[in-house]
């Protein structure tokens, strides 16, 4: 049998993470989870603070198609190695990720359904939706919290690149869910559903 493929999208902090994370406990050892956060583009060309100016929200602040490539690869038995993003740095680190093939390929990020190939790729594609106030101040949080931000530079970065690239691609691709997880990744319902969905596939 073909491996499975479903995508997480939706927007900053509504709870991607938390959903694909409740997802792997379930599955386990069947799951192969790759994030798109993971490709962000490597810019080692560029100075510390030449890279915190960029927008990185923005569908071109990725290669997906080494993402794509990594889910054909892994959708035809042959394992990856996927880069590794530091939040910190702005930058790829040198060493990889190796991700191997398994029945069940998760694929989250904000902006994978804006890609119509890799969107194509996907066989259930899970839109996690969420107040925007809420997820502003989880993404605060996290961002002070684990990626050594400062809070007048979280505060400028959501307002000057995050919330206009949400409205303007991530709220958009909403359409092309098969599935809507109403009030973030801890919607226990919507994940029961979600589970037994996949039980039903494999």
């Amino acid at each position: 049998m073909n491996p499975i493929v479903i995508g997480i999208a939706g927007g900053t902090a509504s709870g991607k993470t938390t959903l694909a994370d409740n997802i792997e406990k379930e599955f386990g050892e069947k799951i192969a989870k790759l994030s798109h956060d993971y490709y962000y583009k490597s810019h080692d060309e560029l100075s510390f603070e030449d890279r915190k100016k960029l927008n990185y929200d923005h569908p071109d602040a990725f290669d997906t198609d080494m993402l794509i490539q990594h889910i054909i690869d892994l959708k035809n038995n042959k394992p990856v190695e996927a880069p590794i993003y530091s939040f910190t740095n702005h930058n790829r680190e040198d060493k990889t990720l190796t991700i191997k093939p398994n029945k069940v390929i998760l694929v989250e990020g904000i902006l994978i359904f804006e890609n119509p190939t890799l969107r194509d790729l996907m066989d259930i594609k899970i839109f996690v939706d969420a107040d925007a106030d809420i997820r502003f101040i989880r993404r605060l949080e996290r961002d002070i919290l684990e990626r050594n931000r400062d809070l007048n530079s979280v505060i400028e970065q959501y307002c000057s690149t995050v919330k206009p690239m949400h409205e303007q691609f991530v709220e958009p691709s909403k359409k092309h869910a098969d599935i809507i997880v109403p009030k973030g990744g801890n919607n226990l319902i919507a994940l029961n559903m979600i589970i037994e969905k996949i039980k039903s596939i494999l």
